[in-house]
Order: structure tokens, then C-alpha cells, then sequence
């Protein structure tokens, strides 16, 4: 069971290698801390199985098939730098690429150059 969660937050937020890396060509590239903040304060993002929430004060919060998500995150450059974890695995940091398109959210691991995931705003 713990695998099975482990690889749907890993492949859901960007970090591992089970989906292919992809260019955000159709997406737009978010690179500033306020736009992004705007996209995200309020709403919730969702990916099959997944609930977070991002707050404006660096905080990550939320559910992933069940287990609590927890987080922090900073602005860094043009990235979205983020220390996750759920239950009580640690994820690690990484900084990731974000992009947007009509009500997606892409976060794209390892400053752009990693697998990346889509999360519908809500």
C-alpha cells in the first residue's frame, strides 16, 4: 500500500521517472512568485487521487489516497522550490518549472528538465 502511494505523489507532483519529460511548448512558463501565488491562493489542485493546497505563506498542505501531504515551499529564480512529504515519508526538495494553460497547473521536476505533472485548479 505504501508503495502504491509513494509512487502516485511521486509521479503526481513531479519526481520520479514513471511519466516522460515534457516540454511545457503549450503551456505559458509562470516565472514570478506573484503570479504564481495568484494562480494557486484559494484554490485547490487536483490529480486523480490527490487534494493540495498551496498558500501564499509557503505552505503545502493536503491529501493523497488518504495519507496527510505536508510541505513548504520558497520562490527561488523562476523555479517553485518545494520540501515535501506525506505521512510520515519524506520526499525530499526539489525545484520545479511551473507553466499554466487554461486551468492546468504543470509542475515540471528538477528546474525544468525532469518528468513532469498537471494539477487542475479549482
Amino acid at each position: 500500500m505504501h508503495s502504491r502511494i509513494a509512487s502516485a505523489l511521486i509521479v503526481a507532483l513531479g519526481l520520479g521517472a514513471a511519466t516522460a519529460p515534457a516540454a511545457a511548448s503549450e503551456f505559458r512558463v509562470v516565472t514570478d512568485r506573484n503570479e504564481f501565488v495568484s494562480l494557486v491562493d484559494g484554490r485547490e489542485l487536483r490529480r486523480f487521487g490527490i487534494r493540495l493546497t498551496v498558500t501564499p505563506d509557503g505552505e503545502i498542505g493536503g491529501s493523497g489516497f488518504g495519507q496527510t501531504v505536508f510541505g513548504a515551499w520558497e520562490w527561488n529564480g523562476n523555479f517553485f522550490c518545494r520540501d515535501l512529504g506525506y505521512g510520515s515519508t519524506d520526499l525530499g526538495h526539489n525545484c520545479q518549472l511551473v507553466a499554466v494553460r487554461d486551468g492546468t497547473i504543470r509542475f515540471v521536476a528538477d528546474q525544468g528538465q525532469g518528468d513532469h505533472a498537471d494539477f487542475r485548479l479549482r
